[in-house]
């Protein structure tokens, strides 16, 4: 005995033009929602974001802080003391 499919009503996602079943409040395919693209483009409310300087070269290096120092330090006494341990 075969079995009838409920027909579910389907909407497609303006930003990535997948369909998807009606009612959700998000695209579950790029995630996009009402605030991020559902809506009418003059409905929607951009903000806009300060992109630092150093985006378009290379990202600052980073910098290791004390904390970082301790953390290697005891990484290698640890594995010191285990070579000692070992060769008990």
């Amino acid at each position: 005995m075969a079995r009838r499919r409920h027909h579910q009503a389907t909407e497609e996602c303006p930003h990535c033009g997948e369909t998807f079943r009606s009612g959700l409040r998000a695209c579950p395919h790029c995630g996009s929602d009402a605030e991020t693209g559902w809506a009418a483009p003059e409905e929607i409310e951009y903000q806009s974001v300060e992109i630092p300087d150093w985006y378009e070269d290379e990202p600052p290096a980073p910098r290791f802080s004390l904390r970082h120092w301790l953390l290697a330090l005891g990484v290698v006494l640890a594995g010191l003391a285990l070579l000692r341990i070992l060769a008990w």
